[in-house]
């Protein structure tokens, strides 16, 4: 692998544009305030996009420490039931 090689599906961080290589995504974290940078959830990240330009590890890996890290310490998204609820019925006697 090379830091050329590309996600399945870029990457769109807040500002900017979409990350598509592992070269962006590199990029996009060096570019972050070194404070933001240090954070460990960044940290792994940019470990994931060594090992996986180097080959140790495959892309996919790659891409969701990268995910993790934009979205880290916001709120998971509601989620809605799988099913639909029942209806209720009153038993008549």
């Amino acid at each position: 692998m090379s830091w050329s090689a590309r996600f399945h599906d870029p990457i769109q961080p807040p500002k900017g544009k979409p990350l598509a290589t592992l070269k962006d995504a590199a990029d996009y974290i060096m570019r972050l305030p070194k404070k933001v940078h240090d954070a460990p959830h960044w940290q792994l990240a940019m470990a994931q996009l060594i090992d996986a330009a180097e080959g140790r590890n495959f892309v996919m890996h790659a891409r969701i420490a990268v995910l993790k890290a934009l979205n880290h310490g916001l709120p998971d998204p509601k989620t809605e039931p799988r099913r639909k609820a029942l209806k209720k019925y009153g038993i008549v006697r």
